[in-house]
């Protein structure tokens, strides 16, 4: 009998994936990472969502151990938060720094989730490891999940081909529906638990409080791209990513108002008030941190700036440096410190990371 070890993050998808795993045949064993301690950075007291007894990873590593208990698999828990704090939030930090916009979930997949993980897995055993990622692998290929709305090969678009080897995804050919179905079918706690959503260590907690807690604010002027003129004052820069329109609340102005750029060295925050403004756009951009998981290098594709966006057609120039000028016919807000992340079909063959963005091969100015 093979012997699997699943990644139980207390969640509804790694919960039915163990189940699937279970029916399938298999010995599983499930395993739960600790990668952030509230209860030292004292960052989860004070949020009214939050039962504040009890830090949000200790239910979910609770709610983890009820589920193996109902299906009858062990769980073991192993501390990553050191690891954590040294390859992910560290990360986050000098990037938030630096003006850009991190994505730290897909830097967790990388070091931790196929790393570090991995590494525990093989000691405990194991012939193949499971996550409850939207997913597939077919014919050695990372492909996107059945559910278009739940892909969620965008945060997987670092590993390699060694990383993929001998992953299994029991969710990645269900849509979400389905997986609640099921749960709610053999009365699991997490059946109705609701999905966790934004920055993995953030969570429901309030992004600009949280932030204090590390970066110390930096208030500045909000400046008008097209008329030059001031319009407000930004809390600090990392607050803001490009594109934003909600929760600005700058100026008190009730027009639509978009994040168009930054400038570092005077602290200064570049806005819009229309949503169609030329400065929103670019046609080309600079990629580097790039990453193949597969043979495939093609000179066109399609690529995502961003979760959950479209697919747009690109063109790819691979420079002798190692990255890749992007082009492509133009594109909303596609900004600094994103992952830009390729396609051929449902194939999820890498990406990179968003170095710097351009119109007409010029590096944009009020862009970091």
């Amino acid at each position: 009998m093979k012997k699997v070890v699943i990644g139980m993050s207390g969640g509804v998808d790694s919960s039915v994936a163990a189940i699937l795993l279970k029916e399938a045949g298999y010995e599983v064993i499930g395993l739960f990472m600790r990668n952030w301690d509230s209860t030292i950075n004292n960052d989860f007291l004070g949020n009214p969502n939050l039962n504040n007894d009890i830090c949000p990873q200790e239910e979910d590593y609770n709610d983890a151990k009820a589920v193996c208990d109902k299906i009858g698999i062990p769980l073991h828990r192993i501390d990553f938060v050191k690891e954590y704090w040294d390859y992910v939030f560290t990360y986050f930090l000098d990037e938030l720094k630096n003006g850009r916009t991190p994505n730290p979930d897909i830097m967790c997949n990388k070091y931790i989730k196929f790393d570090y993980f991995i590494k525990e897995a093989k000691r405990l055993g194991a012939d193949y490891i499971a996550t409850g990622h939207y997913a597939r692998i077919k014919d050695g290929y990372l492909l996107r999940g059945i559910d278009d709305n739940k892909d969620q090969t965008y945060f997987l678009s670092q590993l390699t081909k060694e990383q993929l080897a001998n992953v299994l995804f029991p969710v990645g050919d269900m849509v979400k529906s389905e997986v609640r179905d099921i749960a709610l079918k053999y009365g699991l706690v997490t059946a109705k638990k609701k999905d966790s959503t934004g920055i993995c260590f953030i969570g429901e907690r309030n992004f600009k409080k949280f932030l204090e807690n590390y970066l110390p604010n930096k208030p500045g002027d909000v400046i008008d791209i097209d008329t030059n003129e001031k319009v407000g004052e930004h809390l600090g820069l990392m607050y803001y990513t490009i594109g934003q329109r909600k929760g600005l609340n700058i100026g008190g102005y009730k027009d639509k108002m978009f994040v168009v750029g930054k400038n570092l060295d005077k602290n200064i925050l570049y806005v819009c008030f229309k949503d169609d403004n030329h400065y929103l756009i670019s046609n080309s951009c600079l990629v580097d941190n790039i990453n193949f998981n597969c043979e495939l290098r093609p000179n066109k594709c399609t690529a995502k700036f961003r979760y959950r966006q479209k697919d747009i057609d690109v063109k790819l120039e691979y420079l002798d440096n190692g990255e890749i000028i992007v082009r492509y016919d133009g594109a909303k807000a596609v900004t600094p410190g994103q992952a830009c992340v390729f396609y051929v079909d449902d194939k999820c063959i890498g990406g990179g990371i968003i170095k710097e963005v351009r119109f007409n091969d010029e590096k944009l100015w009020y862009l970091l």
